[in-house]
């Protein structure tokens, strides 16, 4: 039927604009600190049995008719986005207060709310309070406290938070600690550079970097996007494709049903 033909087309339009929608946030975050891509998943939609009648020789060389089963598509739907955790390049910042995750894990940070999020950006500020915070503010938990006499401090890769003050000395304030889920891909993006835990991706596991299951701490380094701009540009190239091809799918059945009404009026 020709309107199945046109819902098939119209739903593999609408994929594709979805898809060219999650590639395009994919490129617009290829300069933010921590960024994890996205990728769009499909699944087909149910199938139509469709009976057709076809004729069969029998063994005494009559015609009989015979019912054959035929599915039929219904086109495509999205089903879900999945952030893909590959580790991006760490970039050399030299600033003392910029952290980078070698590995697995996030560090985790208490919003204004008291609820807890989670991010790979470790461009961490010192506040008003001497508190280590995201550049929105959050506060790094556990909680970092540096008192008046801090000029700088020391991060070692296993997390151990050394200050430095202003006569030379330094002395072991704390350790960062990382947190970690089973399915990491369950985290719920919730903008700021942050995820939130959900049921999918399980409860936060929290431990020492460089442990067993955590990655290591690199100070004056960030973690860049993770976006490789080619692999987006060809997959860009390729939705755009089969959106065109499904708009070439809905002009065909357009000039079929045009042919058809021709053909009555005659």
């Amino acid at each position: 039927m020709p309107s199945r033909s046109l819902r098939t087309a119209a739903s593999g339009m609408a994929a594709q604009q979805l898809n060219i929608q999650i590639i395009a946030n994919n490129i617009a975050n290829i300069n933010t600190t921590g960024f994890k891509k996205s990728k769009a998943e499909f699944q087909d939609l149910m199938y139509q049995t469709v009976s057709v009648n076809s004729s069969s020789s029998t063994t005494f060389g009559r015609q009989d008719a015979s019912s054959t089963k035929i599915q039929v598509g219904n086109g495509v739907q999205p089903a879900s986005t999945q952030k893909i955790f590959m580790q991006g390049d760490l970039v050399a910042t030299n600033n003392e207060f910029d952290v980078a995750i070698q590995g697995e894990g996030f560090f985790q940070v208490r919003k204004p709310d008291g609820s807890f999020g989670y991010t790979r950006d470790g461009s961490f500020k010192i506040n008003a309070e001497g508190q280590m915070v995201t550049s929105n503010g959050y506060i790094l938990e556990p909680e970092i406290t540096l008192n008046d006499d801090a000029v700088g401090i020391i991060v070692g890769r296993d997390g151990t938070l050394q200050v430095r003050e202003a006569d030379g000395e330094t002395y072991i304030l704390d350790n960062l600690q990382l947190a970690r889920f089973m399915n990491p891909a369950g985290l719920d993006p919730v903008g700021d550079n942050l995820f939130r835990e959900t049921e999918i991706s399980g409860t936060a596991l929290l431990g020492t970097p460089g442990a067993s299951g955590f990655g290591e701490l690199h100070q004056g380094y960030l973690e860049s996007s993770n976006v490789e701009i080619v692999e987006e540009m060809i997959a860009m190239i390729a939705a755009q494709r089969a959106y065109e091809i499904n708009s070439k799918t809905v002009k065909t059945v357009e000039d079929m049903m045009q042919q058809a009404n021709n053909l009555k009026r005659g």
